[in-house]
C-alpha cells in the first residue's frame, strides 16, 4: 500500500491547503520538497508551488521521506492532540460518574484550561457536555430495556433521579417514560407541504421539529415513532412549515427553527459540526469525524449523516467523501446537488 492510499485525493488535499482548512489537520501533512519541511494543511505560511508539494498520511511518513516538521505550525502536535482527546473520551466513557475536568485533563496530559479549549475545538462540546450527553444516551438506552425509570436512571450513571429529571426535558424532548416506551403517550403532529424540491413532511413534538423529510407520509413517520400518536395538523404547524419551506428554498440562509432530535453522543457531535459548516462550503466525512472527536471514524460519520432526521435544517448535504465526490443522500443525489447549487456550489 502506498503512503497516499489513506489520504484524500491530491486535488482535494491541495484545495484544503489553499483554503487553510483546519478541519483537515490530522488527516494528512503537506510536504514541501524544495524546503524539506512538512506542514499542517492549515499552516499560515506562504503557499508553495503545487509542483513542489507531496502529501503524506502523517508526520512519520514525511520524516521517512527525509522531511522535517514546520516550526511555525508544529504539525506533529496534531497527532498528540488527537491521542489526548481519544484518551480523554475513553476515560469519560469508562467512568461510572461524571469525572472532573482536572481528572480528564490529567489523563490527557494537559493543563485543565488548555485541554478544555482543545477538547471543545476538536469535538464542538466541552468535556462536561460530552459526559452529560453520554450519560443521557446510556439512560435512554436503559429506559428501553429496564422495568423502571428509576433503575434506568441509576444505570445511566446519574447519582439521583432529581438530577436526571432536571436535564431530561432539554436532552430527551419527551418524558422518560415516553422515551422508554418508544414514544408512547407522545403526540407528534405533522404536515405535508409542496416545495421546489417536492413534497416535504414536517413533524414536530411540543419541543420542536423531530423530522423533516421528502416524499414521505404518515406511514414512514409512524415507522420512525411506532408508539407515538401521529396526528396531521396543518394549521398548528403552519408557521413551522412556512419557515421550513424558506429553509429549503434558501439553504444558504440561517434558520432558527426549534428542533427535537436525538442520537448517540457521536451522532449529535457530527450533527453539531454539520450545522457549523458555512453555506457554500463542504466537509469530508473524515473531517467531520475528526471534529466530532473520533478521528478515523469517517464511515461512522457518514452513517451519522444518513441518520440525520431533519434534512436541510441540519445540513448533511454539505458532507462529501474525501475524494470530493458527493457520497450518499437519504432523499436522492438530485436533491443534494440542488441544495448545493443553491448555496453556490453547483
Amino acid at each position: 500500500m502506498s503512503d497516499t492510499d489513506s489520504i484524500p485525493a491530491p486535488d482535494a488535499c491541495w484545495n484544503a491547503v489553499l483554503g487553510r482548512d483546519r478541519l483537515s489537520d490530522g488527516r494528512f501533512v503537506t510536504g514541501v520538497l524544495t524546503t524539506g519541511i512538512y506542514c499542517r494543511p492549515s499552516c499560515a505560511a506562504r503557499h508553495p508551488r503545487r509542483e513542489n508539494v507531496r502529501f503524506f498520511p502523517d508526520g512519520a511518513a514525511a520524516r521517512a521521506a527525509g522531511l522535517r516538521p514546520c516550526l511555525r505550525c508544529n504539525p506533529d502536535e496534531v497527532a498528540r492532540d488527537e491521542q489526548a482527546i481519544e484518551a480523554a473520551i475513553k476515560f469519560i466513557e469508562g467512568s461510572e460518574e461524571l469525572p472532573s475536568l482536572d481528572a480528564i485533563a490529567a489523563v490527557a496530559g494537559y493543563a485543565p484550561h488548555h485541554f478544555h479549549r482543545l477538547f471543545k475545538r476538536a469535538t464542538g462540546v466541552t468535556p462536561a457536555a460530552y459526559a452529560r450527553a453520554l450519560r443521557a444516551r446510556r439512560t435512554s438506552d436503559a429506559l428501553k430495556e429496564t422495568d423502571t425509570v428509576t433503575e434506568a436512571i441509576y444505570d445511566g450513571g446519574y447519582s439521583a433521579p432529581a438530577r436526571f429529571y432536571a436535564e431530561a426535558p432539554k436532552r430527551l424532548g419527551m418524558t422518560p417514560s415516553a422515551w422508554r416506551d418508544g414514544g408512547r403517550g407522545e403526540t407528534i403532529r405533522y404536515a405535508i407541504a409542496r416545495t421546489s424540491l417536492g413534497a416535504m413532511l414536517v413533524a414536530a413534538t411540543a419541543v420542536g421539529i423531530c423530522r423533516l423529510s421528502f416524499d414521505e407520509g404518515a406511514g414512514e413517520l409512524a415507522a420512525c415513532f411506532p408508539r407515538a400518536t401521529i396526528v396531521r395538523d396543518d394549521d398548528a404547524l403552519a408557521d413551522l412549515v412556512e419557515q421550513a419551506v424558506q429553509a429549503v428554498d434558501r439553504p444558504d440562509h440561517p434558520h432558527n427553527l426549534p428542533l427535537d432530535v436525538k442520537g448517540t453522543a457521536f451522532q449529535e457531535a457530527v450533527w453539531r459540526e454539520l450545522s457549523r459548516i458555512p453555506p457554500g462550503e463542504t466537509r469530508s466525512y473524515a473531517a467531520l469525524a475528526a471534529a466530532a472527536g473520533n478521528p478515523g471514524a469517517a464511515r461512522a460519520a457518514g452513517t451519522a449523516c444518513g441518520a440525520n432526521p431533519v434534512a436541510v435544517l441540519i445540513p448533511c448535504h454539505r458532507a462529501k467523501r474525501g475524494d470530493g465526490s458527493l457520497g450518499g443522500y437519504a432523499y436522492g443525489l438530485p436533491i443534494k446537488m440542488e441544495l448545493l447549487k443553491r448555496e453556490g456550489l453547483g
